[in-house]
């Protein structure tokens, strides 16, 4: 107990010693982060004018890419703020409030790609119920419930792990504040009561993860069924992105919290950070518009919108 000590801040990793390398960390996550915001808001707003896709599927693609903005958005301007400052702190608040945030988006994510694998299930075993099992209705009910277990798990977290004292300093190994991290500067004895609600919800991403498994293959046996290759083609494109999604998501994310000590530096941690909290929300658009006709020709009006505005609003200006 006598090693516990009052922590007022956190201090980041340092990406670079010099200036010129803080700027080219600042320019590459200003750029992913732009990114993000780009092409999620082109897709939010593509469902949102388009009535053709206000589906199912297109509503809870609507809410994946809102918790890619969030999860984004909680991480990132900290860190291109604090290049911009040469400085390396966050104040205990601020640790704890970016916490919590990318702890309720992360978890509601995963939730919600299980949802979104149900989905797929539904539209393509059980068609003649698509309609009864995902109504409006049972669409936002589930979506609601991702987004609250989010909550709760983000509230249990945060609340067990800054209600902890810290032993081991307060420099954080990463450039947010993410949950190893945080954990390895708490004493022994609180840290192994985190352990025990970690466990509870690998437990739980577990069982998530077995029934995507279960799901796609169901998904597989009755897309190789259809006799013509055109439904095949048509029911692949549906699936194969949310696929890629799903395995992007958890390949990363169980390498950056699974990975074996033996292999882990501050500077694998920061790159596997990256792949699997920046990279994905800049990624994900582009996996689930590159087979989408239909979403491709909405994000098309979109953008031709948008610049016929531009022209517009640049012509009464020189007038």
């Amino acid at each position: 107990m006598s090693n516990e000590t009052s922590v007022t801040e956190f201090l980041f990793l340092a990406f670079a010693d010099t200036w010129q390398l803080q700027l080219l960390h600042f320019w590459l996550f200003l750029a992913i982060y732009l990114s993000a915001l780009l092409r999620n808001g082109l897709i939010i707003t593509a469902i949102a004018c388009d009535h053709r896709l206000h589906t199912p599927m297109y509503f809870f693609l609507l809410n994946l890419s809102l918790l890619d903005l969030g999860s984004i958005s909680t991480t990132v301007p900290k860190s291109l703020a604090n290049s911009l400052r040469d400085t390396r702190a966050i104040s205990y608040s601020g640790c704890s409030t970016q916490f919590f945030f990318f702890s309720l988006l992360i978890f509601a994510e995963f939730f919600l790609l299980t949802i979104m694998a149900y989905d797929r299930y539904v539209a393509i075993c059980k068609p003649l119920h698509y309609g009864t099992l995902l109504g409006s209705r049972a669409c936002v009910h589930m979506a609601a419930a991702a987004w609250g277990s989010g909550f709760v798990y983000a509230v249990l977290h945060t609340a067990n792990t800054f209600s902890t004292p810290f032993c081991h300093g307060n420099a954080v190994d990463q450039f947010f504040c993410e949950i190893p991290q945080i954990l390895k500067l708490s004493c022994s004895h609180s840290y192994l009561r985190e352990i025990g609600l970690v466990m509870f919800n690998a437990f739980v991403f577990w069982c998530c993860f077995v029934f995507i498994v279960l799901s796609y293959v169901q998904i597989f046996r009755a897309v190789l069924s259809i006799p013509s290759e055109q439904g095949r083609h048509k029911a692949f494109s549906t699936c194969l992105p949310h696929l890629d999604v799903v395995s992007l998501f958890i390949s990363t994310g169980t390498f950056a919290y699974l990975k074996p000590p033996s292999i882990s530096s501050p500077s694998l941690d920061v790159v596997v950070a990256v792949l699997y909290s920046a990279v994905p929300p800049a990624v994900n658009p582009l996996i689930y518009s590159m087979r989408n006709q239909q979403l491709k020709a909405s994000i098309r009006k979109v953008i031709s919108g948008m610049l016929l505005i531009c022209h517009k609003f640049s012509i009464t200006l020189w007038e």
